[in-house]
């Protein structure tokens, strides 16, 4: 069984998937939309994700602010994974505190070298590898 993990944003969500085993996340794609609520082309792909990697669990990142409290991000966040609850009936959708998730891809990306333009077109996959390598490692902990 594999999981999922996204990132969400306004106008992109990037996506990881789990190795089999579930212990590592690997970076797939981001979905692009032209327009904040263009939620049905973005859903259908994740369908399509899914399905290939016959994903059974979604790991939704949720952008606490670092005091703990809930912000607009949060809320637009929620509106998404109740979407995601509708869309994948059988799928666990699991909130997931992806505070310092972009900081971490941000810093893993420098270290690469990567120049700007390419850190900009790759940061929210990389993102979502970090918020479904934290749950994937503190679920493998327990």
């Amino acid at each position: 069984m594999r999981i999922l993990g996204l990132d969400y944003g306004d106008k992109t969500i990037g996506v990881a998937v789990s190795d089999p085993f579930g212990w590592t996340a690997q970076g797939v794609e981001i979905i692009r939309r032209e327009t904040p609520e263009e939620y049905k082309k973005s859903l259908r792909r994740l369908a399509e994700l899914m399905e290939e990697y016959q994903a059974e669990t979604i790991v939704l990142g949720y952008p606490k602010n670092l005091d703990n409290s809930e912000g607009e991000r949060c809320e637009k966040t929620k509106v998404f994974f109740v979407r995601l609850q509708n869309r994948f009936p059988k799928a666990e959708v699991i909130l997931w505190d992806e505070r310092f998730s972009t900081v971490a891809a941000e810093r893993s990306l420098r270290e690469a070298q990567l120049s700007h333009d390419k850190r900009k077109s790759v940061i929210d996959k990389m993102a979502a590898v970090h918020i479904l390598q934290g749950y994937l490692d503190s679920r493998n902990r327990e």
